[in-house]
This record gives structure tokens, C-alpha cells and sequence, in this order.
């Protein structure tokens, strides 16, 4: 058996400091936003080489305050992508604005910036990319992007701690950067938590009030706010693993480069970062188009797998009203049908790596004989393949 995450494993190598951290805590009886989460935000904003980090209870409430905090309004739009996870979306709609999506790259997966002026209207504040699988978007052209027509720029980085992109960390590029602590993540906590994080005082400051319900001081509440609050034992944790996240990114770095040498030869797409990108590998994703028959040969074979994403947000029926329809967004589309993610994490043997890609290659004989590559470069005739796919 080889699970996709184990979490367990983790925990054993950190016992020690874990157990005796949340021990503290306890000990202290001061549960919430008290000395664990000053720490924390303190080391997190250096390790993001940021001036600023709020830390709050999720990261889709780093997300909602980011976009409060940057005056995103009912009725402004935000620009962003459909292939992520639901949060994305969901913060933009707690703010009372409107998303916008354009389709991505077809080769790094991530929001494509040739795509985002296009997509500015007058009603549009912000552009919010999403750093998927642990690889920044390419932000240069983005941000220059945003400065001539006077947009915030948030960075949804929940799958990109450590991540790079040409020397910059995740999260310091944008006017404000935003992460998740969930258990999975690879800086996890153990539960839900989150962080916004900034070089503007004005935004830190604002996150601030705006995570602990409007208040300046003890019931002086000088704006509406909510409870979003970090509690300290979560923050007694990450404060623990943030000692060892680089050791774990190196492992997981290391991981894919094996895989990429197992798969090659296969007719599977694999993670193409640039020269410039450092990337962290939350997920590493292939892409092969009889995907779920691999999915099945793997976990029939006791080996953990799973899709990031199988259906876009622009095609889930909770966001039908936002008027979107299959072929709007033919690459992101193309990318849903098509994912793999394997099993990668800083405890996965390198010999549980062979045993995954063993399974792909009896995988490999399933696939048809031209390489999945070639509709990347025709990536608008996708939904005639699709709807041939899905009739066969």
C-alpha cells in the first residue's frame, strides 16, 4: 500500500517538538491570537521575505480579508482562473464582487497572462493568480500588467510555500499573498489555518481588524469584522514545522525529479517548470488522456491517487449563475480531463516512487498511440475531442 499523503509519518519524525509544543500551550491556558501566533507571523513574513504576515483560520478567510483589505467591492470584479479549488471562487463572492475567469498556459498550468487584459473591464479591482500544484504563475507580466491599469494584485499561494519565481518567494510579489495550513498542505497545521501577507502596513493593518471583529482595542470595534482568528495551538505547530519545511521541499523536489526520470519515455505530459521557477511540488500532476483507466490500475494495486482538478469552477453547478459553459475555457478544460496526481510527499521512498510509475507503465499500453502533447498546440479543438471522448 502506498498512500497519496501520510500525514502520520510526519508526525512520528516530530513528536517530540510537537507534543511538547502543544503542551505548552495548554499549559499557558492563552488559546487564541497570544504569543505562538505573534511568533509565528513574525517568522513566516521573514521566511516569505515579506515585511508583514497576518495569520487567520483558514485560507479562504486569508483570501476574503485580502480582498476586503484591498477595497475589492460588491459590484467590482476580480480577474482569476477556474482551475483551483472552489476557495478561489468563493472568496471572491464573499466580498460581494463578481470573478472573471480566463483559461491558462498550457504548458505551466497557471494563469496565461496574454489572456488578462482582455478580461479588464471598468468594474475590474484586482487579478488574483493562482499558484497551482506549487509553481508560480508568471507574475512579471502580470504585475506590469496591473500597474498600468491601477489593480491590486493577490497572489493565492495555499499550494506554494517556498515556491519562487526568478529569486522571489510566493506571496511577495503581489500587493498581498495568501496560504492555507491546511493538514496537507506541505506547511500544515493540525486542523485549518492561514495567513495573509504584505509589504503594505496599511493592508496588514486592516487583515488585523478585520480578522478580529473590527476591534482596535478590547470592544472598540471600529469597523466590521469577523472571527478569523488563528488559535495557538495551531500556531505552536506551524511554528514547529517551519523548522523543517525546507528539508521537506528539498525531499519533495527530489521526488519529482525522480519520477521524471522514471516516466520518460512514457506518453505522459509531466510538470514543465521554467528555468526560473522554483517548484514546490504540493502535487505533482502528469497528464495522459485515458486517465481514469490509470487511476484505476493504481488503486487497484493499493496506491493512492487523485485529480486536481476533475471538474473546473466554472463548470461546478454551484456557480452556474456566474453564466460560464463548457468550451469557455478549452485548456483549463482540457488540463481537468486529464490530470493525474501521483503520490508525493518528503516521507515517500524512492522505491515507492518506481513501484507508482510500474503501475503507469501497464498504464502506458492503454494510451492511444499519438502523444497527449499534440493538442496542447490545438488546444481550441478540444471540445470536439472531449465530446467524441465522452460518447466512446
Amino acid at each position: 500500500m502506498i498512500p497519496f499523503l501520510d500525514l502520520k509519518a510526519q508526525y512520528s519524525q516530530i513528536k517530540p517538538e510537537i507534543d511538547a509544543a502543544v503542551a505548552r500551550v495548554i499549559g499557558s491556558g492563552h488559546f487564541v491570537l497570544g504569543p505562538e501566533v505573534t511568533a509565528f507571523e513574525g517568522r513566516f513574513a521573514e521566511y516569505c521575505r515579506t515585511a508583514h504576515c497576518r495569520a487567520v483560520n483558514s485560507g479562504t478567510s486569508a483570501l476574503h480579508l485580502a480582498l476586503l483589505a484591498a477595497g475589492v467591492r460588491p459590484g467590482d470584479e476580480v480577474i482569476t482562473v477556474s482551475m483551483t479549488f472552489v476557495a478561489t471562487t468563493a472568496a471572491i463572492l464573499y466580498s460581494g464582487a463578481r470573478p472573471v475567469f480566463v483559461d491558462v498556459d498550457p504548458v505551466t498550468w497557471t494563469m496565461d497572462p496574454g489572456l488578462v487584459e482582455a478580461a479588464i473591464t471598468p468594474r475590474t479591482k484586482a487579478i488574483l493568480p493562482v499558484h497551482l500544484h506549487g509553481l508560480m504563475a508568471d507574475m512579471d507580466p502580470i504585475m506590469e500588467i496591473a500597474r498600468r491599469h491601477g489593480l491590486v494584485v493577490i497572489e493565492d499561494a495555499a499550494q506554494a510555500h517556498g515556491a519562487e519565481y526568478r529569486g522571489r518567494r510566493a506571496g511577495s510579489i503581489g500587493d498581498l499573498g495568501c496560504f492555507s495550513f491546511y493538514p496537507g498542505k506541505n506547511l500544515g497545521a493540525f486542523g485549518e489555518g492561514g495567513a495573509v501577507v504584505t509589504d503594505r502596513p496599511e493592508f496588514a493593518r486592516r487583515v488585523s481588524l478585520l480578522r478580529d471583529w473590527g476591534q482596535e482595542a478590547k470592544y472598540d470595534h471600529v469597523i466590521a469584522g469577523y472571527n478569523y482568528r488563528m488559535d495557538e495551538i495551531q500556531s505552536a505547530v506551524l511554528n514547529v514545522k517551519l523548522d523543517y519545511i525546507e528539508h521537506w521541499t528539498d525531499a519533495r523536489r527530489s521526488l519529482a525529479e525522480r519520477y521524471n526520470a522514471l516516466l520518460s519515455g512514457l506518453p505522459f505530459a509531466r510538470p514543465q517548470p521554467p528555468q526560473h521557477a522554483r517548484h514546490v511540488y504540493h502535487v505533482y500532476a502528469v497528464r495522459l488522456e485515458r486517465r481514469d483507466d490509470a487511476l484505476k490500475l493504481l488503486r487497484d494495486a493499493g496506491i493512492g491517487a487523485g485529480i486536481h482538478y476533475p471538474v473546473p469552477v466554472h463548470l461546478q453547478r454551484a456557480y452556474a449563475e456566474l453564466g460560464y459553459r463548457a468550451g469557455d475555457l478549452p485548456v483549463t478544460e482540457m488540463l481537468a480531463n486529464d490530470f493525474l496526481s501521483l503520490p508525493i510527499y518528503p516521507e515517500l521512498l524512492p522505491e515507492q516512487a518506481a513501484e507508482v510509475v510500474g503501475i503507469l507503465r501497464s498504464a502506458a499500453a492503454l494510451q492511444p498511440s499519438v502523444a497527449i502533447s499534440t493538442r496542447l498546440e490545438h488546444p481550441q479543438s478540444f471540445m470536439t475531442w472531449s465530446h467524441n471522448r465522452r460518447a466512446s
